[in-house]
């Protein structure tokens, strides 16, 4: 069994995130938005148990959306492939234009009539995190994506 090692996952979802921008994942409009003072957020949040699907599904339909509406870009979502991390972890990159920026975008979504509505909606049957943990990120002077 594998243990899950939080510098590792960091490190990993960086090195992907890096990857991705050296392909065609990413589309231009995203590309073009990058610009010196932009700030990258990885957040990881743990599931309670069988709850991982719905918290997907309210990323899916709802939550990237919501982030859009607010300044947020969305960079790239993953899942672990190893237990037990598989069963119960998303991680995810978005980013602002600032770190100021974070703070108002953040303010914004967490304020906004529509996300209440479908946080409330999709923990009707209980909470879908248990954890969010969350990094400001700076790309490097070398980095593909900045």
């Amino acid at each position: 069994m594998t243990s899950l090692n939080p510098v590792r996952l960091v490190s990993a979802a960086v090195l992907l995130a890096a990857g991705f921008g050296l392909g065609t994942v990413y589309s231009a409009t995203v590309a073009r938005a990058q610009s010196a003072t932009k700030v990258f957020e990885l957040r990881t949040y743990t599931a309670p148990d069988g709850k991982l699907p719905d918290l997907n599904a309210r990323f899916r339909n709802h939550t990237m959306r919501i982030f859009k509406n607010h300044g947020m870009t969305n960079v790239g979502y993953w899942v672990p492939q190893d237990a037990p991390a598989k069963d119960n972890t998303l991680i995810y990159i978005i980013s602002h234009d600032s770190r100021e920026a974070a703070k108002k975008n953040w303010a914004g979504f967490v304020a906004d009539p529509e996300w209440k509505k479908v946080a409330a909606e999709s923990q009707v049957n209980g909470p879908i995190t248990a954890k969010i943990t969350s990094v400001f990120m700076d790309a490097t002077d070398y980095s593909p994506i900045k």
